[in-house]
This record gives structure tokens, C-alpha cells and sequence, in this order.
């Protein structure tokens, strides 16, 4: 699909700008944009920094416009033709780079959607002259859980409400839905952005994330809801049963002397993930050149059942590379076996990563066909229009 001359308009806020050099969050960002582009849509993109975010190139503070933040982000928006569709807030919304504050009350009351990611944008004049505002989310469990515990209101101010947990409002998923009529998407992906690269590159099966992340154990309804680390210490002893080659880009405290440890003992090799997804294009990059991914989950998202793939995947597949995942409860939502394939405990990890190098060049191509089929920027974000009654 050629892009069409931008005829309705959307505000799509979010925190790009908070993590500079994280190539992988930062696409999340640039697959909406770039992917609502392409249906037609003028896009402005709005982020804040308040003072204590600013870091210089050596990571001491420093103000807004002297920011690796604020450069970074400039960056990137030039790079992908974006240099001319963004704002950053600042000071408690009182400055404003990109634009000025007027012009963006002006573009967000002529917008159709204004689409909050994580409810990042907080400025309740701004807010408040959005004509529908949608709350969108793509941590699901920790929103929902906090949300009904009372420890935060993310939700608060919004009347969409959209989230990438595919089984939020089952049965067996034990995400809340808080009240709200959730409306269901997926993880996108621009596929001319990111084109199938051919077999070749090193022999890892490698993944790029936290070892904890920013949040802590999450205790609901009787039962602790844990991190990402608490499932990987399940399959720690899996480079070994396999023997196969595994490289994690992790972002792993010194301070986790017994992980680090563990990880060593079991042949797994780790790398600053700032060495190899520095910006998007390094982070395209690592993902052409590794063998296949394997994904780890946060325990929250196996532990709900939520029916989450992540964004992670979804780039691994349209390069082409198999993904063998952690499953989350995605049994009849995805297609599973080929391309895209499962895992519950470590025999079956262990089976997968075989099934994979014995028919490795059958999987890679089954990957992108997963990603044209289930992750097209367009089809996704088209059916995520027609839901949220925009044409």
C-alpha cells in the first residue's frame, strides 16, 4: 500500500524520549506512527521530560534543549521524515520543543483520536481538548492489577480504552477489566520497514530485554504475579540440554550476583543490550543477525494467560527469524508450529529449539509469513480504526 495524501488527523503520546538509546522501545513508537502514515493519517507525536529525566551525553542532568534526550529523539524523528510532527513538554508542561504549546492545543483539537500510550501525557488542558481520548496499552496486567488495587489511575481521563492482552475479558484471564469495555489490538509492524533478511548472520538464538524491569512483584487477589526473571531461571539450564548457542542482550544489574552466576554456569552469553540497540537501525540489525529468538516472558503476562505477543516477536518475524516463545496463552489466537512456536517448560523449549534447527530454512520463511498474516501495520491498525469507530 502507497501512502496516501494525510487526511484525518491523530496525536499519538508516549515516552520515546524518557530511554534514549533503546532502539527496541523506540519502534514501538515508529511502527504507530510510521503505520498510521500509511493509512492516510497526519500524526503529531507528543512526549515530556521533566527535569529530573534530562541527562547529558555523560548522563549528568542538564536542561531539555541540552538533553541526549531531546537530541536523540530529534534524531530519530529526522532519520524516519518525522522531524516536522513532534513536541516535547517539559517543566511540568510549561515548555515546549518542536512546537509551541498553542500549536499543539491547535493540532490536538482538530485530531479525530488523540492515542495515549500508558497514559504518558498528563496535561489536563491538553487532555481536555482532545475530541476522544485513548488510553493504550501495552504492559497489560500491571495497568489493570493497579489500577483495581487502587495504587494508581492510569485509566482516569480517557473514554477508549485499548490493550495488546488478546484474552483480556476471558475466562481464564485473570487481567480485570476495571469497569472498561476493552478494545483488543496487537503489536504492529511498518513490513517495508522492516523487510526479510536472508539466513546468514551468527549462529545465536538471542533475545533482547530487562532482567526485572522497572517495576517490582505484583501481589493480587491472593496470588504474586512475578518478573521476567523469576520465568527465566526456569529455563536457565536450556543452552546446555540443547546445546545450542544462546546470546541475551540484557539489561541485568550488577548487584545479581547468583543470576549472573547461574546464567554463566549454563553457557549463556550476555551483552549490553545499549552495545547492540543503540538506535533503530542497530536494533533491526541484531535481529537480522541472530538464528531465531528466544522469548522469555514477564511472569505477569504467562501467569494472567493474557495472549500476549510482544513487540519483540512480532520485529524478529518480519526479518524472517523463528521465534520460539514462552507461551502466554496464545493458543488459537496466533498460528503455532511454524515460524512461531511455543513453550511451556523446558522440554518443550528444548524440543522447539531442535524443531527449529532441523527445518531452519522452512521456519524462517513461515516467519514472515506469520508477520505478514498477523502483524501488518495495515491490517492491524485498520481493524483497530474500524473498532474504535474511525474510518
Amino acid at each position: 500500500m502507497k501512502p496516501r495524501t494525510p487526511g484525518p488527523s491523530i496525536v499519538i503520546a508516549g515516552s520515546l524520549s524518557q530511554k534514549p538509546g533503546h532502539g527496541g522501545l523506540t519502534w514501538v513508537f515508529l511502527q504507530l506512527i510510521l503505520g498510521f502514515n500509511r493509512l492516510g493519517w497526519k500524526v503529531l507525536f507528543l512526549d515530556r521530560l521533566e527535569p529530573e529525566m534530562c541527562v547529558d551525553s555523560g548522563g549528568k542532568p542538564c536542561s531539555l534543549k541540552e538533553s541526549l534526550n531531546l537530541r536523540y529523539m530529534h534524531q530519530v524523528m529526522v532519520q524516519y521524515g518525522l522531524g516536522a510532527g513532534y513536541a516535547v513538554a517539559g517543566d511540568g508542561y510549561r515548555e515546549f520543543v518542536g512546537m509551541t504549546r498553542s500549536e499543539v492545543l491547535e493540532r490536538v483539537r482538530e485530531a479525530e483520536l488523540f492515542v495515549n500510550v500508558m497514559g504518558f501525557f498528563g496535561d489536563e488542558e491538553i487532555l481536555a481538548a482532545a475530541r476522544r481520548r485513548v488510553f493504550y496499552d501495552i504492559d497489560p496486567g500491571f495497568t489493570q492489577m493497579w489500577q483495581d488495587l487502587g495504587l494508581s489511575d492510569l485509566l482516569k481521563g480517557h473514554d477508549g480504552f485499548v490493550t495488546v492482552a488478546e484474552n483480556l475479558g476471558h475466562e481464564d484471564c485473570t487481567i480485570p477489566t476495571c469497569g472498561r469495555e476493552w478494545i483488543i489490538t496487537r503489536h504492529s509492524v511498518v513490513l517495508d520497514r522492516w523487510p526479510a533478511r536472508p539466513p546468514g548472520g551468527r549462529n545465536q538464538f538471542t533475545d533482547i530485554g530487562a532482567w526485572r524491569g522497572p517495576y517490582g512483584s505484583l501481589e493480587y487477589k491472593g496470588r504474586t504475579y512475578g518478573l521476567r526473571a523469576h520465568e527465566f531461571r526456569k529455563f536457565v539450564q536450556l543452552p546446555r540440554l540443547s546445546g545450542q548457542s544462546f546470546e541475551i542482550a540484557c539489561d541485568i544489574h550488577p548487584a545479581e550476583v547468583k543470576d549472573l552466576a547461574l546464567l554463566a554456569e549454563n553457557n549463556w552469553s550476555l551483552i549490553d543490550p545499549k552495545t547492540v540497540a543503540a538506535d533503530p537501525a542497530a536494533y533491526q540489525a541484531y535481529l537480522a543477525n541472530s538464528r531465531a529468538q528466544f522469548m522469555v516472558a514477564k511472569g505477569i503476562y504467562v501467569q494472567s494467560k493474557s495472549g500476549l505477543i510482544s513487540d519483540r516477536c512480532a520485529c524478529y518475524l518480519a526479518t524472517g527469524r523463528p521465534v520460539l516463545a514462552q507461551d502466554t496463552g496464545v493458543d488459537g489466537i496466533f498460528p503455532i508450529g511454524k515460524g512461531l512456536l511455543t513453550f511451556s517448560d523446558i522440554e518443550q523449549a528444548v524440543a522447539g529449539v531442535e524443531e527449529i534447527n532441523r527445518n531452519y530454512a522452512q521456519h524462517c520463511r513461515a516467519a514472515r509469513e506469520v508477520a505478514e498474516e498477523c502483524f501488518d501495520s495495515d491490517k492491524v491498525l485498520t481493524k483497530l480504526l474500524r473498532d474504535l469507530g474511525s474510518k
